[in-house]
């Protein structure tokens, strides 16, 4: 009798670190970093963000949550490039949505991995969605119907575990994502960007520095 194998091939890593963060750490963030979150998003009336933070603004702050995300940026770094690398966060800051706002979908530039770290629970209406990337080499042709199964192969779409406060998420920076509209109470999140210290192609290297 014939046995079928399925490969999946060159799938993408998406980390979930739950409780990277005790409740006062994430509290003291929240009380330190929230009353800065007074730029109003361009599409959302309903969701405000900080400037981007610099390391000086909340050093003890800034500093410990560095040293306790930097080993999960090495471990997903070591996924992506194959290698255990020094990685920095290059900018972060601040999210806060109320109900009714949402995060149009985007992703980030000049960076290799992003993270969201959860500094409340989230609704289940705003969970972080990622996207199929749009003009991929996909089948122009859909079959999509009630009766058909959805699954990792043929998703357009992949919604992220339910997240809960001081859990982290960490991702490739070019994956598409969004947060739908938020049906429920206060969702703040902690935003940023990382880079490794280099990348080495066979001998021709670059280097990133702050």
């Amino acid at each position: 009798m014939a046995t079928a194998e399925v490969f999946a091939l060159f799938p993408t890593p998406v980390m979930r670190v739950a409780g990277v963060l005790d409740a006062d750490r994430v509290r003291a963030l929240r009380e330190g970093l929230l009353g800065d979150a007074a730029l109003a998003n361009h599409r959302s009336e309903d969701l405000q963000h900080t400037r981007i933070l610099e390391p000086d603004d909340h050093p003890e702050l800034l500093q410990d949550l560095a040293r306790r995300v930097g080993p999960h940026l090495v471990e997903l770094g070591s996924l992506l490039f194959g290698e255990s690398m020094q990685w920095g966060i290059k900018e972060m800051w601040v999210n806060a949505m109320q109900a009714g706002g949402r995060q149009a979908l985007h992703n980030h530039a000049n960076c290799f991995i992003s993270g969201v770290l959860y500094l409340s629970d989230c609704d289940a209406s705003a969970n972080t969605v990622f996207m199929r990337h749009l003009g991929g080499r996909d089948f122009v042709f859909a079959n999509t119907h009630a009766q058909a199964a959805v699954g990792p192969f043929n998703a357009d779409k992949w919604i992220g575990p339910q997240p809960a406060e001081g859990d982290l998420l960490l991702f490739p920076s070019y994956l598409l994502h969004e947060v739908p509209v938020n049906r429920g109470g206060p969702r703040v999140t902690l935003a940023f960007n990382a880079i490794p210290q280099r990348l080495d192609a066979w001998g021709y290297s670059i280097s990133f520095s702050s």
